[in-house]
């Protein structure tokens, strides 16, 4: 069956077929991945549609990130022809994935067991919220309980403050893109050997795994991480925010011979000899005097200025960028970052594309297209020779 959104023979997963049951941004964002580097994906909805596109603009928003490319096939799975049909792509699949509450396969009679049965080969991938052997395996869990239950709220805003959310849903995201990796190593693992696997990724684990250098340093120290809004705990200037003429930039100078060149740009060459700022153990137990003292250098010159200067130098500079700057920044149109997509009623939009180069792998300008729920119902049912009956809408 041919890819929606274009032709995509020659890409690595050319000839991979996915079945996707998956809802909002984990299972969906890894399938749209796999979509990318060639697979056919499936996309199976339920006669209301994935959950997200009830979801006002922040659903619209993820159905037009992480569903390009796909065939949409409505199912009722409740229905014993909608079943039956599903199964039958099942059993044509070589990749099963699905972020469902805890237990909705099983109990829609479609458990790993049943999938293995229709199909010894084939490879099932599934997002959880808290794993599937805790005392939490049958909570249901989205992005922001895990940036919670993580550790990650506990340590991101200011040191006064509440805790925060991350301001994306990146445990879902970075989730997507390790169930894409397990599924690729799956794959390959059964090239070799003819096996199939079961993958299994939680929403939990991926929150801590997002903050291994945090656990490392607690384990160093015993010192319990704790916000401290901007500037790394450990290093000054260390993702330190300075304001400039017109914006923001943040810096990192923290060895030693980058704060003396720092020091030298902003002329102050005295301050490596100043006991406050000799060592970058004393420059954060001085981080707001040190902030102070370098600042006039920032507020004398342009963004572009100091990220020109510092840059030059060797030192770790970032313009702070609003979303509006992102999208005609040089580097990122330069580097063919965003793709020119269309949304189901075809409407043109722009969407971050495979966020790596490759000789194999191009970063095509054409994004591909959302489908619309069940769009592709009856096609993908007839390629199977079965008659969409009460399984497809009319």
């Amino acid at each position: 069956m041919q890819g929606h959104g274009g032709e995509h023979a020659g890409m690595p997963l050319s000839g991979i077929t996915v079945v996707d049951f998956g809802q909002y941004i984990a299972a969906p964002g890894a399938t749209q991945t796999l979509a990318d580097l060639g697979a056919e994906v499936i996309k199976v909805e339920n006669p209301g549609g994935d959950q997200a596109r009830a979801v006002g603009t922040y659903g619209h928003a993820i159905m037009r990130a992480y569903n390009r490319r796909k065939k949409s096939v409505v199912l009722n799975l409740r229905d014993e022809e909608g079943l039956a049909a599903a199964r039958r792509l099942i059993e044509r699949a070589d990749v099963v994935v699905q972020n469902l509450r805890p237990g909705a396969m099983a109990r829609l009679g479609l458990s790993n067991e049943v999938i293995r049965g229709l199909n010894p080969s084939v490879i099932t991938a599934a997002v959880t919220g808290f794993g599937t052997d805790g005392p939490s395996r049958d909570r249901p869990g989205l992005d922001i309980a895990a940036q919670a239950e993580s550790g990650l709220m506990s340590i991101t805003g200011e040191r006064d403050g509440q805790p925060q959310r991350v301001g994306v849903p990146i445990v879902d995201h970075v989730a997507s893109i390790v169930l894409s990796q397990a599924i690729i190593t799956a794959l390959f693992h059964r090239e070799r050997t003819g096996q199939g696997d079961d993958l299994s990724v939680s929403l939990l684990d991926v929150g801590v795994d997002l903050q291994r250098v945090n656990w490392g340093e607690y384990a160093i120290t015993g010192q319990m991480p704790i916000r401290r809004g901007n500037g790394q705990p450990g290093a000054a200037p260390g993702a330190d925010i300075f304001s400039t003429a017109d914006g923001d930039v943040v810096v990192s100078a923290y060895t030693d011979d980058k704060f003396s060149t720092i020091s030298r740009l902003a002329g102050r060459p005295d301050l490596p000899g100043d006991p406050r700022f000799a060592d970058n153990p004393s420059r954060v137990a001085h981080r707001p005097e040190l902030l102070d003292v370098l600042a006039p250098y920032f507020l004398a010159r342009s963004t572009d200025t100091v990220v020109q200067e510092l840059s030059d130098a060797g030192i770790v500079v970032g313009d702070v960028r609003t979303y509006d700057r992102v999208l005609s920044a040089d580097d990122v149109v330069a580097g063919g970052v965003f793709s020119d997509c269309t949304d189901a009623d075809g409407t043109p939009y722009r969407m971050p594309t495979l966020p790596f180069v490759s000789r194999h792998v191009s970063r095509s300008r054409d994004g591909g297209t959302v489908p619309s729920a069940g769009e592709h119902t009856r096609q993908v049912l007839d390629s199977m020779g079965s008659a969409a009956g009460s399984a497809a809408p009319a």
